[in-house]
């Protein structure tokens, strides 16, 4: 018997077609101008042989091996019961707690988020671990925490780096030029954080294009706007869009084109930034020659995009990824000094935003409305670290560092505990994270599928996927509320996050301070009515809950009016100041300059990075590696399936290289490479491609880390990864001082042909178990 349950992902709502308690297949919604293809992988991800289907002990834990320094990854695990893991976890929990201090427990669980807003892996495990004394936390994202980290000090809220931003429609009405710092990669509207039922960047930029908005792309690489849109391509240099932007800037400053009316009502350090553009500061006039030297692009070109910006009515974006990179904060702050130099700040369809190519939603017509979401209690220990900064924190107990003006100091870490993310994937230098991966005593993964970081974990709990389970999707970049109903049974012995970390809780004397005293479906109804209640407060009525779930979906209202970022600011300064300390636009940063980092001082500069095509260093290696958002996954989830496999070559991830560059290279289409630098390497498949910027290489990230020897001490021959994954080459170092963000765009390497016998991919197969004994 066939039956229909309304759902929903990361890739969209859906409607789930199940026979005989099997996934066969998922709809999406009839509305949706677009839903991703994605959608399709997902019955064969819930009945995947790589689900973990009992909770496993790995064999040397188990044996007695907690005092860390060994390298995980190539034992064998031993299945144990529920209550063993239980009795297990909670022991670990309490004797860390109370021998090294709450700080000492890490609660990463970094992870991107989940569609339903209860059983959010990351959500369960703060509350329990705040429950149970506290724990050390992460604060901001691998996605755009050096811009969020940056924004607040320069306009006032870090909102301006995740939304709402200014809207598509406006720029169809009013902006006649587009620059795209990035690009808009379509691929990136596939998915939408915490589920959606319309999936519509591609609708929008092209309803711009017919529109007359001419876009150019301002990226290495041609395939970052879509081809049948007629835009521009400016093939720049990797990370050095800074360098662009402060030529750009020296056109509209020794032309007379910049508004200096805006600037002198609603910014302040202009001057300071003047100075230092036309070289009064250090000599260097940052002129478009200087500039073309720097990006790849002709300084010809540069004066003829100043000025058309200047010309006509301007909006520029910048994706997420132009903040992923050595000094990250530069090309953010230079982009909103660039716009406040153009004056369209504040007016329909103008001025600047990041990430309208980087996440569905972005720039879409919503009511500003909080998303439905589950309470978090508060953490008594008061301990974090920037989330990029694990393997510091792994490595350097003890040790101070700076962080947006504070001066911190990392735990002395013993049990790290993660549920709902995979560093494995997401971090960088992967070989250094191995080395410092086995410090810890004991390391506990809640997980549904073997993945690489369950394979290095001590303890791995068993976790339903959201078809197993009931909960609520809801964004605050959709206009809907998704009812994710229970699909089919749990598989194996996987269970709710929420019932086992309440287990625990039981174990440690704190389930009513986890739970509350409430069930899933209390809790769903709490979460629900909360959300109405406010949105009641402002004019929204949404359904009560009962309707709500038998509808399976509720709508909020398109806004009525259009909601234009720092109109009223715009229009009044002093009557609507900003959360800066002058209450204008930061152009130069007084709190910035007064921290005294060297890295990232009070106003935009140039900092040549260590890794790019024009440092010493590309002498040797002479590629800049771009780790890019595959079509055929969302970063490592779902590389499990055929649609994402397909994909490959030779079961490998796919390396994209210009043909010039592979001819210098010697290097055939269709062939595996190894990918390496000084950190690591890895293998891929090639493909030769037209659209790349010259001495630019492409490889998407979430290739399962398939480490050539697993479990052995780091070295980069026996970490190299079979499989593809980039991060294995990418570097771990801190944007700067401030924002401690992510530099995974700034990476050289060299590729040459592979020659030896092709190793075999292990890690789409179930590691090692070994039965105990009876």
């Amino acid at each position: 018997m066939t039956h229909l349950v309304p759902h929903s992902a990361h890739w969209g709502a859906f409607t789930a077609v199940v026979e005989n308690d099997r996934l066969v297949a998922v709809r999406p919604p009839p509305g949706d101008p677009a839903p991703p293809a994605l959608l399709a992988s997902i019955p064969e991800a819930v009945h995947s042989p790589l689900r973990i289907g009992r909770p496993h002990v790995r064999k040397g834990w188990l044996a007695g091996d907690r005092a860390g320094g060994t390298p995980r990854g190539g034992e064998p695990f031993v299945p144990v019961d529920w209550d063993t893991a239980t009795r297990l976890v909670a022991g670990e929990v309490a004797r860390v707690r109370d021998a090294h201090g709450p700080a000492s427990l890490f609660g990463g669980s970094y992870g991107w988020a989940s569609a339903g807003r209860f059983h959010h892996a990351r959500s369960q495990l703060h509350r329990l671990l705040a429950s149970a004394g506290g724990y050390t936390a992460q604060l901001t994202n691998y996605s755009y925490g050096a811009g969020m980290t940056l924004m607040p000090h320069i306009m006032g809220d870090g909102e301006v780096v995740f939304g709402p931003v200014v809207e598509w429609r406006d720029i169809c009405d009013h902006a006649k030029l587009m620059l795209c710092f990035g690009g808009i990669t379509l691929r990136n509207g596939q998915v939408n954080a915490g589920g959606g039922a319309r999936h519509e960047m591609g609708m929008w930029v092209r309803r711009a294009a017919a529109a007359g908005v001419r876009l150019v792309n301002i990226s290495p690489i041609r395939g970052d706007m879509p081809e049948s849109l007629g835009a521009e391509w400016l093939p720049i240099r990797p990370g050095t869009d800074t360098a662009l932007m402060l030529a750009m800037a020296h056109v509209l400053i020794t032309e007379a084109r910049h508004d200096q009316g805006f600037l002198d009502r609603c910014t302040t350090g202009f001057d300071r930034l003047r100075a230092y553009v036309l070289g009064e500061a250090d000599g260097l006039p940052k002129t478009p020659e200087w500039a073309a030297g720097e990006t790849g692009i002709a300084a010809a070109d540069i004066v003829r995009l100043a000025r058309e910006a200047a010309g006509v009515p301007t909006m520029m974006t910048a994706a997420w990824s132009l903040q992923r990179a050595e000094r990250g904060e530069q090309p953010y702050w230079m982009l909103a000094a660039l716009a406040g130099m153009l004056g369209g700040i504040g007016k329909p369809g103008q001025g600047f935003a990041f990430g309208m190519g980087s996440e569905n939603g972005m720039g879409g017509m919503r009511t500003l409305l909080p998303s439905v979401t589950l309470p978090a209690l508060p953490n008594p220990a008061n301990s974090f670290i920037p989330v990029a900064r694990v393997t510091d924190l792994l490595e350097k107990p003890g040790e101070e560092y700076d962080y947006n003006g504070r001066r911190l100091r990392y735990p002395d870490t013993r049990l790290v505990w993660w549920a709902g993310g995979n560093p494995f994937h997401h971090h960088q230098d992967l070989g250094r994270l191995l080395r410092a991966w086995a410090r810890p005593e004991t390391i506990i993964v809640s997980e549904s599928w073997w993945t690489p970081h369950a394979r290095h974990a001590d303890i791995v709990l068993p976790a339903t996927t959201t078809l197993e389970r009931e909960d609520i999707g809801a964004s605050s970049f959709d206009r809907f509320i998704t009812a994710m109903k229970r699909a089919v049974p749990p598989q194996g012995q996987a269970r709710d996050e929420y019932d086992y970390m309440a287990d625990i809780a039981e174990a440690l004397g704190v389930r009513d301070r986890f739970t509350q005293q409430r069930d899933v479906p209390a809790w769903l109804r709490a979460m629900y009515g909360r959300a109405r209640d406010t949105y009641a407060k402002q004019g929204v009525d949404i359904p009560d809950f009962d309707a709500f779930w038998a509808a399976g979906i509720a709508e909020i209202p398109e806004p009525e009016g259009r909601r234009v970022p720092f109109a009223a600011f715009a229009a009044n300064p002093a009557a609507h100041a900003l959360n800066t300390p002058s209450g204008r636009i930061e152009i130069f940063s007084e709190r910035i300059a007064g921290f005294g980092y060297d890295d990232c001082p009070g106003h935009p500069v140039w900092f040549a990075p260590r890794e790019y095509l024009g440092a010493p260093l590309a002498r040797t290696y002479g590629l800049h590696l771009l780790t890019v958002q595959p079509a055929t996954r969302l970063h490592g989830q779902l590389d499990q399936t055929a649609l994402s496999r397909a994909a490959k070559l030779h079961g490998r991830e796919v390396l994209q290289l210009g043909p010039a560059d592979a001819a210098a290279r010697g290097l055939a289409d269709g062939s595996v490479v190894r990918v390496f630098n000084a950190r690591g390497a890895c293998l891929a498949g090639l493909r030769i491609t037209e659209g790349l910027a010259p001495g630019v290489a492409v490889l998407p990230t979430g290739a399962w880390f398939d480490p050539l020897h697993p479990g052995q001490p780091h070295d980069p021959a026996a970490t190299m990864c079979v499989h593809g994954n980039p991060n294995v080459l990418t570097r771990d170092e801190g944007t700067s001082r401030l924002g401690q963000g992510s530099i995974a765009q700034s990476c050289l390497v060299e590729v040459e042909p592979w020659a030896g016998e092709l190793p075999p991919v292990k890690v789409t197969t179930p590691p090692l178990i070994e039965e105990p004994a009876a």
